[in-house]
């Protein structure tokens, strides 16, 4: 069992940033790909940002360039770096860790950009 709490969330101003922390609770993080995944009110969850073990990443279109997503493996933590937000960014942001068949989700965090 992987436990994941997510924290960083808030209310920012369009234009702002948010950096989001995923600790996980095992310390055979660094065989996990972690991702980020994000649920609107009414939308599906859909990824945001994904890093592979080996440290790749990748990201949605929608995201490109304005999110970054890393992992410090010595601290079992995930992060997302959020600049550039916007109002269609406003959703609840999930960790997510899989390896295998294997696949865990955190709690969530709200983030809600607005003026």
């Amino acid at each position: 069992q992987v436990e994941l709490v997510e924290s960083g969330g808030g209310l920012v101003q369009p234009g702002g940033s948010l950096r989001l922390s995923c600790a996980a609770s095992r310390r055979i993080f660094s065989i996990y790909r972690m991702g980020w995944y994000r649920q609107a009110p009414g939308n599906q969850r859909e990824l945001v940002a994904a890093i592979t073990s080996g440290g790749n990443p990748n990201y949605a279109d929608s995201v490109k360039g304005r999110f970054t997503i890393s992992r410090d493996n010595a601290k079992n933590t995930v992060y997302l770096q959020m600049n550039s937000l916007k109002p269609e960014d406003t959703a609840v942001y999930y960790c997510n860790a899989a390896y295998q068949i294997l696949a865990y989700w955190g709690q969530g965090t709200q983030v809600t950009v607005s003026s």
